[in-house]
Protein backbone atom coordinates (compact mmCIF):
# COMPACT_ATOMS: atom_id res chain seq x y z
CA UNK A 1 0.00 0.00 0.00
CA UNK A 2 1.19 3.60 -1.05
CA UNK A 3 2.27 5.68 2.52
CA UNK A 4 1.22 9.09 2.91
CA UNK A 5 3.89 11.26 4.64
CA UNK A 6 3.77 13.10 7.63
CA UNK A 7 2.87 16.23 7.94
CA UNK A 8 3.16 18.58 10.73
CA UNK A 9 -0.02 18.33 12.69
CA UNK A 10 -2.51 21.59 13.16
CA UNK A 11 -3.98 23.85 10.90
CA UNK A 12 -2.54 22.04 8.13
CA UNK A 13 -3.54 18.48 8.77
CA UNK A 14 -3.71 16.52 4.89
CA UNK A 15 -7.38 15.95 3.92
CA UNK A 16 -6.49 12.33 2.38
CA UNK A 17 -5.69 10.92 5.80
CA UNK A 18 -9.08 12.48 7.25
CA UNK A 19 -11.02 10.58 4.03
CA UNK A 20 -9.17 7.52 5.45
CA UNK A 21 -10.59 8.29 9.00
CA UNK A 22 -14.11 7.93 7.70
CA UNK A 23 -13.50 3.78 6.87
CA UNK A 24 -12.59 3.06 10.64
CA UNK A 25 -14.91 2.25 12.68
CA UNK A 26 -16.33 5.12 14.93
CA UNK A 27 -15.08 3.76 17.94
CA UNK A 28 -11.59 3.44 16.90
CA UNK A 29 -11.60 6.89 15.33
CA UNK A 30 -9.44 8.71 17.97
CA UNK A 31 -6.37 8.17 16.39
CA UNK A 32 -4.51 10.62 15.14
CA UNK A 33 -4.80 10.86 11.85
CA UNK A 34 -1.16 11.98 10.88
CA UNK A 35 0.41 8.78 9.57
CA UNK A 36 -1.75 6.03 7.60
CA UNK A 37 -2.27 4.06 4.74
CA UNK A 38 -4.17 4.49 1.89
CA UNK A 39 -6.11 0.58 0.50
CA UNK A 40 -5.88 -0.65 -2.63
CA UNK A 41 -8.74 1.28 -4.19
CA UNK A 42 -7.13 4.68 -3.39
CA UNK A 43 -10.76 6.07 -2.04
CA UNK A 44 -11.68 9.08 -3.72
CA UNK A 45 -12.72 12.64 -2.05
CA UNK A 46 -15.90 12.52 -3.53
CA UNK A 47 -16.46 8.91 -3.05
CA UNK A 48 -17.36 9.07 1.19
CA UNK A 49 -20.52 11.83 -0.24
CA UNK A 50 -21.87 9.39 -2.41
CA UNK A 51 -23.92 7.90 0.21
CA UNK A 52 -26.05 9.31 3.29
CA UNK A 53 -24.44 6.75 5.54
CA UNK A 54 -20.90 7.65 4.63
CA UNK A 55 -20.83 11.21 4.67
CA UNK A 56 -22.95 10.69 8.14
CA UNK A 57 -19.92 8.74 9.18
CA UNK A 58 -17.66 11.74 8.39
CA UNK A 59 -19.65 13.41 10.92
CA UNK A 60 -19.90 10.93 13.42
CA UNK A 61 -15.77 10.79 13.49
CA UNK A 62 -15.28 14.13 14.35
CA UNK A 63 -17.96 13.82 17.68
CA UNK A 64 -15.98 11.16 18.25
CA UNK A 65 -12.36 13.03 18.27
CA UNK A 66 -14.09 16.15 20.09
CA UNK A 67 -15.11 13.53 22.76
CA UNK A 68 -11.53 12.17 23.29
CA UNK A 69 -8.79 14.87 22.00
CA UNK A 70 -8.81 18.67 22.40
CA UNK A 71 -10.47 21.19 24.33
CA UNK A 72 -13.86 19.12 25.30
CA UNK A 73 -12.62 15.96 25.72
CA UNK A 74 -13.18 14.25 29.37
CA UNK A 75 -9.81 13.37 29.85
CA UNK A 76 -7.60 15.05 32.41
CA UNK A 77 -6.02 17.13 29.50
CA UNK A 78 -9.24 18.44 28.87
CA UNK A 79 -10.66 22.06 29.65
CA UNK A 80 -13.08 20.69 32.57
CA UNK A 81 -10.09 19.30 34.31
CA UNK A 82 -7.36 22.04 33.04
CA UNK A 83 -9.31 24.94 33.84
CA UNK A 84 -10.62 23.72 37.04
CA UNK A 85 -6.79 23.74 37.94
CA UNK A 86 -5.75 26.97 36.54
CA UNK A 87 -8.56 28.69 38.43
CA UNK A 88 -9.87 28.16 41.61
CA UNK A 89 -12.03 24.87 41.27
CA UNK A 90 -9.35 21.88 41.80
CA UNK A 91 -6.54 21.28 44.39
CA UNK A 92 -3.63 19.52 42.67
CA UNK A 93 -2.20 16.18 44.49
CA UNK A 94 -0.32 14.56 41.44
CA UNK A 95 0.65 14.76 37.81
CA UNK A 96 2.26 18.16 35.67
CA UNK A 97 1.82 21.08 38.11
CA UNK A 98 1.98 23.99 35.08
CA UNK A 99 -2.09 24.79 34.96
CA UNK A 100 -2.42 24.21 38.53
CA UNK A 101 0.71 26.82 39.10
CA UNK A 102 -0.60 29.09 36.33
CA UNK A 103 2.80 27.86 34.51
CA UNK A 104 2.05 27.01 31.31
CA UNK A 105 4.58 27.20 28.65
CA UNK A 106 4.43 27.54 24.88
CA UNK A 107 6.52 24.05 24.19
CA UNK A 108 4.20 22.56 26.76
CA UNK A 109 2.45 19.06 25.19
CA UNK A 110 -0.95 19.33 26.59
CA UNK A 111 -0.42 23.54 24.82
CA UNK A 112 0.37 21.64 21.74
CA UNK A 113 -2.58 18.99 21.52
CA UNK A 114 -5.06 21.30 22.64
CA UNK A 115 -4.39 23.60 19.65
CA UNK A 116 -4.12 20.65 16.96
CA UNK A 117 -6.54 18.47 18.00
CA UNK A 118 -8.61 21.47 18.29
CA UNK A 119 -7.80 22.91 14.50
CA UNK A 120 -7.95 19.03 13.70
CA UNK A 121 -11.58 19.27 14.31
CA UNK A 122 -12.51 21.93 12.49
CA UNK A 123 -10.62 20.91 9.52
CA UNK A 124 -12.26 18.15 9.20
CA UNK A 125 -15.80 19.91 10.22
CA UNK A 126 -14.50 22.05 6.74
CA UNK A 127 -13.36 18.91 4.88
CA UNK A 128 -17.50 17.64 5.78
CA UNK A 129 -18.79 20.84 4.77
CA UNK A 130 -16.78 21.50 1.15
CA UNK A 131 -17.51 17.54 0.20
CA UNK A 132 -21.49 18.44 1.09
CA UNK A 133 -21.63 21.04 -0.58
CA UNK A 134 -20.78 19.71 -3.87
CA UNK A 135 -22.21 16.41 -3.57
CA UNK A 136 -24.93 15.37 -6.71
CA UNK A 137 -25.67 12.06 -4.57
CA UNK A 138 -27.40 13.53 -1.35
CA UNK A 139 -31.00 14.71 -1.37
CA UNK A 140 -31.17 18.41 -0.14
CA UNK A 141 -32.39 17.43 3.40
CA UNK A 142 -29.62 15.23 3.85
CA UNK A 143 -27.28 18.41 2.80
CA UNK A 144 -28.92 20.87 5.39
CA UNK A 145 -28.54 18.68 7.96
CA UNK A 146 -24.41 17.65 7.70
CA UNK A 147 -23.68 21.20 7.02
CA UNK A 148 -26.23 22.45 10.20
CA UNK A 149 -24.35 20.24 12.52
CA UNK A 150 -20.69 20.75 10.14
CA UNK A 151 -20.95 24.57 11.17
CA UNK A 152 -22.08 24.00 14.86
CA UNK A 153 -19.22 21.95 14.92
CA UNK A 154 -16.86 24.73 13.77
CA UNK A 155 -18.31 27.86 15.40
CA UNK A 156 -18.25 25.65 18.73
CA UNK A 157 -14.36 24.73 18.54
CA UNK A 158 -13.11 28.13 17.78
CA UNK A 159 -15.79 29.90 20.40
CA UNK A 160 -13.13 27.47 22.82
CA UNK A 161 -10.22 28.20 20.96
CA UNK A 162 -10.84 31.89 21.22
CA UNK A 163 -11.41 32.07 24.72
CA UNK A 164 -8.64 30.39 25.57
CA UNK A 165 -6.44 31.37 23.89
CA UNK A 166 -7.21 35.13 22.56
CA UNK A 167 -7.16 35.85 19.38
CA UNK A 168 -6.91 32.84 16.66
CA UNK A 169 -7.32 32.17 12.88
CA UNK A 170 -10.82 31.13 11.77
CA UNK A 171 -10.56 28.90 9.75
CA UNK A 172 -12.90 28.38 7.12
CA UNK A 173 -11.21 26.06 4.28
CA UNK A 174 -9.57 22.80 3.82
CA UNK A 175 -7.20 24.49 0.95
CA UNK A 176 -3.16 23.84 2.28
CA UNK A 177 -2.02 27.49 1.42
CA UNK A 178 -4.59 29.59 2.63
CA UNK A 179 -4.32 27.57 6.01
CA UNK A 180 -0.36 27.57 5.83
CA UNK A 181 -0.25 31.31 6.34
CA UNK A 182 -3.63 32.78 8.09
CA UNK A 183 -3.02 35.52 10.39
CA UNK A 184 -4.78 35.87 14.14
CA UNK A 185 -8.20 37.39 14.10
CA UNK A 186 -9.40 40.30 16.61
CA UNK A 187 -12.48 39.30 19.25
CA UNK A 188 -14.41 41.45 16.76
CA UNK A 189 -14.10 39.65 13.41
CA UNK A 190 -14.15 36.35 15.48
CA UNK A 191 -17.17 36.87 17.06
CA UNK A 192 -19.05 38.07 13.42
CA UNK A 193 -17.74 34.19 11.96
CA UNK A 194 -19.13 32.82 14.85
CA UNK A 195 -22.13 34.72 14.87
CA UNK A 196 -22.72 33.85 10.97
CA UNK A 197 -21.69 29.98 11.53
CA UNK A 198 -24.54 30.17 14.60
CA UNK A 199 -27.09 31.42 12.38
CA UNK A 200 -26.87 29.51 9.61
CA UNK A 201 -26.71 26.39 11.87
CA UNK A 202 -29.88 27.52 12.88
CA UNK A 203 -31.65 27.68 9.62
CA UNK A 204 -30.24 24.75 8.83
CA UNK A 205 -30.91 22.26 11.44
CA UNK A 206 -34.27 20.47 12.25
CA UNK A 207 -36.26 21.19 15.22
CA UNK A 208 -36.41 17.36 16.03
CA UNK A 209 -33.41 15.46 17.14
CA UNK A 210 -31.61 13.12 14.19
CA UNK A 211 -30.59 10.53 16.75
CA UNK A 212 -33.41 10.22 20.25
CA UNK A 213 -29.91 10.11 22.49
CA UNK A 214 -29.52 13.54 21.50
CA UNK A 215 -26.16 12.80 20.86
CA UNK A 216 -26.43 14.94 17.50
CA UNK A 217 -27.08 18.34 17.62
CA UNK A 218 -30.67 19.86 16.82
CA UNK A 219 -31.79 23.71 16.14
CA UNK A 220 -32.44 24.05 19.56
CA UNK A 221 -27.86 23.31 20.26
CA UNK A 222 -27.38 26.07 17.84
CA UNK A 223 -29.82 28.54 19.84
CA UNK A 224 -28.08 27.34 22.74
CA UNK A 225 -24.50 27.88 21.62
CA UNK A 226 -25.93 31.35 20.10
CA UNK A 227 -27.10 32.21 23.27
CA UNK A 228 -23.91 31.28 24.93
CA UNK A 229 -21.99 33.37 22.43
CA UNK A 230 -24.03 36.55 22.53
CA UNK A 231 -24.07 36.32 26.34
CA UNK A 232 -19.90 36.41 25.98
CA UNK A 233 -20.42 39.28 23.80
CA UNK A 234 -22.68 41.30 26.17
CA UNK A 235 -25.58 41.14 23.46
CA UNK A 236 -27.80 40.76 26.03
CA UNK A 237 -30.87 41.31 24.06
CA UNK A 238 -29.64 38.54 21.31
CA UNK A 239 -29.04 36.11 24.47
CA UNK A 240 -32.29 36.09 26.03
CA UNK A 241 -34.45 36.07 22.75
CA UNK A 242 -31.98 32.35 22.14
CA UNK A 243 -32.56 31.56 25.90
CA UNK A 244 -36.22 32.16 25.61
CA UNK A 245 -36.25 30.21 22.28
CA UNK A 246 -34.61 27.09 24.21
CA UNK A 247 -36.27 27.04 27.34
CA UNK A 248 -39.85 27.26 25.56
CA UNK A 249 -39.13 24.34 23.50
CA UNK A 250 -41.42 21.49 24.76
CA UNK A 251 -38.51 19.07 24.27
CA UNK A 252 -36.57 20.53 27.64
CA UNK A 253 -37.53 19.91 31.33
CA UNK A 254 -35.09 20.54 34.37
CA UNK A 255 -34.22 17.45 36.08
CA UNK A 256 -33.86 16.17 39.26
CA UNK A 257 -30.36 16.82 40.62
CA UNK A 258 -29.69 13.34 40.94
CA UNK A 259 -30.30 12.51 37.48
CA UNK A 260 -29.10 15.39 35.75
CA UNK A 261 -26.13 13.63 34.11
CA UNK A 262 -28.19 10.37 33.27
CA UNK A 263 -27.84 9.79 29.22
CA UNK A 264 -32.19 10.29 29.42
CA UNK A 265 -32.03 13.52 31.35
CA UNK A 266 -34.78 15.85 29.86
CA UNK A 267 -32.79 19.04 31.04
CA UNK A 268 -29.61 17.61 28.51
CA UNK A 269 -29.73 19.27 24.73
CA UNK A 270 -26.79 17.74 23.77
CA UNK A 271 -24.44 15.31 24.62
CA UNK A 272 -21.54 13.08 23.47
CA UNK A 273 -21.99 9.11 23.29
CA UNK A 274 -19.06 7.02 25.36
CA UNK A 275 -16.59 5.04 22.69
CA UNK A 276 -17.88 1.80 23.45
CA UNK A 277 -21.43 -0.07 23.72
CA UNK A 278 -21.72 -0.46 27.38
CA UNK A 279 -19.19 2.02 28.34
CA UNK A 280 -19.91 5.68 30.14
CA UNK A 281 -18.05 9.15 30.26
CA UNK A 282 -14.41 10.11 30.77
CA UNK A 283 -15.33 12.40 33.44
CA UNK A 284 -15.86 10.11 35.71
CA UNK A 285 -12.54 8.46 35.22
CA UNK A 286 -10.83 11.97 35.62
CA UNK A 287 -12.02 13.07 38.20
CA UNK A 288 -13.67 9.71 40.58
CA UNK A 289 -11.32 8.79 43.14
CA UNK A 290 -11.66 5.82 45.91
CA UNK A 291 -8.29 6.42 48.27
CA UNK A 292 -7.19 9.50 49.89
CA UNK A 293 -4.59 11.42 49.10
CA UNK A 294 -6.06 11.89 45.53
CA UNK A 295 -3.94 10.73 42.98
CA UNK A 296 -4.67 13.52 40.24
CA UNK A 297 -6.98 16.41 41.88
CA UNK A 298 -9.92 17.23 43.95
CA UNK A 299 -12.47 19.71 44.86
CA UNK A 300 -11.13 23.13 46.76
CA UNK A 301 -12.11 23.82 50.02
CA UNK A 302 -13.37 27.11 48.79
CA UNK A 303 -15.32 25.53 46.46
CA UNK A 304 -17.37 23.15 48.49
CA UNK A 305 -18.08 25.68 51.44
CA UNK A 306 -20.20 28.04 48.65
CA UNK A 307 -22.52 25.21 48.58
CA UNK A 308 -25.74 25.89 51.29
CA UNK A 309 -26.35 22.70 53.54
CA UNK A 310 -29.78 21.89 51.66
CA UNK A 311 -28.32 22.20 48.45
CA UNK A 312 -28.66 19.12 46.67
CA UNK A 313 -25.88 19.28 44.33
CA UNK A 314 -23.55 19.48 47.45
CA UNK A 315 -25.76 15.59 48.01
CA UNK A 316 -25.48 14.04 44.97
CA UNK A 317 -23.01 15.73 42.81
CA UNK A 318 -19.37 15.85 45.09
CA UNK A 319 -18.46 12.78 46.44
CA UNK A 320 -16.14 12.58 49.15
CA UNK A 321 -12.63 9.99 50.63
CA UNK A 322 -11.49 10.08 54.21
CA UNK A 323 -8.29 8.41 55.47
CA UNK A 324 -9.81 8.91 58.81
CA UNK A 325 -8.33 12.39 59.63
CA UNK A 326 -8.79 13.97 56.12
CA UNK A 327 -11.28 14.33 54.08
CA UNK A 328 -11.38 15.60 50.23
CA UNK A 329 -13.81 15.93 47.82
CA UNK A 330 -14.28 15.23 44.29
CA UNK A 331 -16.98 16.28 41.16
CA UNK A 332 -19.42 13.31 41.35
CA UNK A 333 -21.81 14.69 38.34
CA UNK A 334 -20.70 11.77 36.24
CA UNK A 335 -20.49 9.05 38.97
CA UNK A 336 -20.29 5.35 36.45
CA UNK A 337 -16.73 4.78 36.45
CA UNK A 338 -16.89 1.22 35.13
CA UNK A 339 -18.14 -0.68 32.46
CA UNK A 340 -21.39 -2.19 33.61
CA UNK A 341 -22.38 -2.82 30.23
CA UNK A 342 -25.22 -0.56 29.94
CA UNK A 343 -23.84 3.15 29.44
CA UNK A 344 -25.88 5.19 32.09
CA UNK A 345 -23.98 8.31 31.49
CA UNK A 346 -23.07 10.65 28.57
CA UNK A 347 -20.59 13.37 28.14
CA UNK A 348 -23.25 16.33 28.57
CA UNK A 349 -22.19 19.49 26.69
CA UNK A 350 -25.09 21.91 26.99
CA UNK A 351 -27.69 21.72 29.85
CA UNK A 352 -30.85 23.80 30.45
CA UNK A 353 -30.07 25.14 33.94
CA UNK A 354 -26.84 26.60 32.03
CA UNK A 355 -29.74 28.37 29.21
CA UNK A 356 -31.83 29.51 32.33
CA UNK A 357 -28.51 31.61 33.69
CA UNK A 358 -27.37 33.23 30.82
CA UNK A 359 -31.22 34.21 30.32
CA UNK A 360 -31.05 35.44 33.71
CA UNK A 361 -27.83 37.20 33.43
CA UNK A 362 -29.03 38.94 29.94
CA UNK A 363 -31.81 39.84 31.60
CA UNK A 364 -30.47 41.88 34.66
CA UNK A 365 -27.85 43.30 32.44
CA UNK A 366 -30.89 44.33 30.49
CA UNK A 367 -33.25 46.16 33.56
CA UNK A 368 -35.70 43.27 33.82
CA UNK A 369 -34.63 42.12 37.26
CA UNK A 370 -38.06 40.54 38.14
CA UNK A 371 -37.59 38.11 35.22
CA UNK A 372 -34.06 37.96 35.84
CA UNK A 373 -34.63 36.72 39.73
CA UNK A 374 -37.41 34.64 38.31
CA UNK A 375 -35.13 32.49 36.45
CA UNK A 376 -32.45 32.71 39.24
CA UNK A 377 -34.81 31.11 41.66
CA UNK A 378 -35.47 28.33 39.12
CA UNK A 379 -32.41 27.45 39.09
CA UNK A 380 -32.00 27.51 42.78
CA UNK A 381 -35.27 25.71 43.45
CA UNK A 382 -34.55 22.52 41.23
CA UNK A 383 -31.07 22.71 43.46
CA UNK A 384 -33.60 22.27 46.69
CA UNK A 385 -32.14 25.90 47.92
CA UNK A 386 -34.34 28.97 48.97
CA UNK A 387 -35.40 32.24 46.79
CA UNK A 388 -33.12 34.87 46.69
CA UNK A 389 -35.57 37.99 47.48
CA UNK A 390 -35.46 40.80 45.30
CA UNK A 391 -32.33 42.59 45.02
CA UNK A 392 -30.23 45.26 43.27
CA UNK A 393 -28.84 44.78 39.78
CA UNK A 394 -25.44 44.44 41.48
CA UNK A 395 -26.22 41.89 43.87
CA UNK A 396 -28.39 40.01 41.51
CA UNK A 397 -25.86 40.12 39.07
CA UNK A 398 -23.46 38.50 41.89
CA UNK A 399 -26.23 36.06 42.66
CA UNK A 400 -26.18 34.87 39.48
CA UNK A 401 -22.42 34.53 39.27
CA UNK A 402 -22.03 32.28 42.26
CA UNK A 403 -25.12 30.14 40.54
CA UNK A 404 -23.26 29.76 37.62
CA UNK A 405 -19.89 28.71 39.95
CA UNK A 406 -22.52 25.96 42.05
CA UNK A 407 -24.02 24.72 39.07
CA UNK A 408 -21.42 24.49 36.21
CA UNK A 409 -18.22 23.59 38.39
CA UNK A 410 -15.65 21.33 36.65
CA UNK A 411 -17.64 21.47 33.25
CA UNK A 412 -15.79 22.41 30.28
CA UNK A 413 -13.85 25.44 31.81
CA UNK A 414 -17.16 27.56 32.40
CA UNK A 415 -15.56 29.11 35.70
CA UNK A 416 -12.41 30.30 34.50
CA UNK A 417 -14.02 31.81 31.22
CA UNK A 418 -16.74 33.38 33.79
CA UNK A 419 -14.05 35.15 35.70
CA UNK A 420 -12.24 36.03 32.19
CA UNK A 421 -15.48 37.62 30.52
CA UNK A 422 -16.68 39.70 33.42
CA UNK A 423 -13.33 41.07 34.86
CA UNK A 424 -12.86 39.29 37.86
CA UNK A 425 -10.18 36.70 36.95
CA UNK A 426 -7.18 39.30 39.08
CA UNK A 427 -9.71 39.80 41.66
CA UNK A 428 -10.42 36.14 42.59
CA UNK A 429 -7.64 34.31 41.45
CA UNK A 430 -4.74 36.58 42.85
CA UNK A 431 -5.25 36.21 46.37
CA UNK A 432 -5.81 31.94 45.62
CA UNK A 433 -2.78 31.09 43.86
CA UNK A 434 0.71 32.15 44.11
CA UNK A 435 1.63 32.08 40.61
CA UNK A 436 -1.06 33.78 39.17
CA UNK A 437 -0.44 36.92 37.04
CA UNK A 438 -2.84 39.13 34.37
CA UNK A 439 -0.91 37.76 31.89
CA UNK A 440 -2.52 34.28 32.62
CA UNK A 441 -5.79 35.24 31.52
CA UNK A 442 -4.79 33.40 27.85
CA UNK A 443 -3.02 30.51 27.78
CA UNK A 444 0.47 30.78 24.89
CA UNK A 445 0.40 30.03 21.92
CA UNK A 446 2.06 26.71 20.61
CA UNK A 447 5.84 27.97 19.93
CA UNK A 448 5.85 25.03 17.06
CA UNK A 449 3.02 26.77 15.45
CA UNK A 450 4.39 30.36 15.14
CA UNK A 451 7.83 28.44 13.75
CA UNK A 452 5.37 26.77 11.19
CA UNK A 453 3.92 30.33 10.22
CA UNK A 454 5.31 33.53 11.44
CA UNK A 455 2.20 34.97 10.35
CA UNK A 456 0.56 34.09 13.88
CA UNK A 457 2.97 36.73 15.94
CA UNK A 458 3.30 38.13 18.33
CA UNK A 459 3.30 35.14 21.07
CA UNK A 460 0.89 36.40 23.90
CA UNK A 461 2.06 38.73 26.51
CA UNK A 462 3.65 37.26 29.17
CA UNK A 463 5.15 33.95 27.11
Amino acid sequence: MKKINRYKKGIVAVIAAFLISLIVPVAQSCDDFTEVDLPASQLAADAVFQDNTTATAALLDIYAKIRNTGLLTGYPNGLSHQMGLYADELVMYGGDPSFYNNNVLPTASDITQLWNSSYNQIYAANALLEGVTTSTYLTAQQKEILQGEALFVRALIHFYLYNTFGDIPYITTTDYQTNSTVHRMDRETVFQYLSDDIDSAVSLLPENYTLQDRSRPNRAVALALKARVSLYNEQWQQAEDAASAVIGNNLYQLTPVEQAFLNNATATLWQLSPELSGGNTLEAGTFTFFSGPPPLSALSQELYDTFEEQDLRKQFWIGSVTDGTQTWYYPAKYDQVSNSGTSLEYSVMFRLPEIYLIRAEAQAHLGNLAEALQDLNTVRNNAGISNIQTPSQEILLTAIAEERKRELFTELGHRFFDLKRTGKLNEVLSPLKPGWESTDAQLPLPEAELLLNTNLLPQNIGY
